[in-house]
């Protein structure tokens, strides 16, 4: 196995990994800073307020980008095991 090879398939995984966990960190860190201000805002200090939100956002975006993620998904598994059967030439 070339090295190059080696450094850009590594690359392209962690390029897939953000690509795939970029829309939940997005909303998530989106949903907390909105559930915080509304914590500050109104002095409630309760900790179901921002973990009910964040995980009924985690379910809507699972659901919304669930075809999108499986697609991408099995295109990345059959592009990266079709580059490792060539890698040993």
């Amino acid at each position: 196995m070339n090295p190059e090879l080696a450094v850009d398939l590594l690359k392209n995984t962690v390029i897939f990994a953000l690509m795939v966990a970029g829309p939940f960190l997005v909303a998530l860190l989106i949903t907390g800073l909105i559930s915080s201000l509304f914590q500050s805002v109104t002095s409630m200090q309760e900790q179901s307020l921002t973990f009910t939100p964040k995980l009924l956002v985690l379910a809507l975006i699972a659901m919304l980008l669930g075809p999108w993620l499986l697609r991408q998904f099995m295109e990345f598994t059959v592009s990266t095991l079709t580059r490792m059967g060539t890698l040993g030439h």
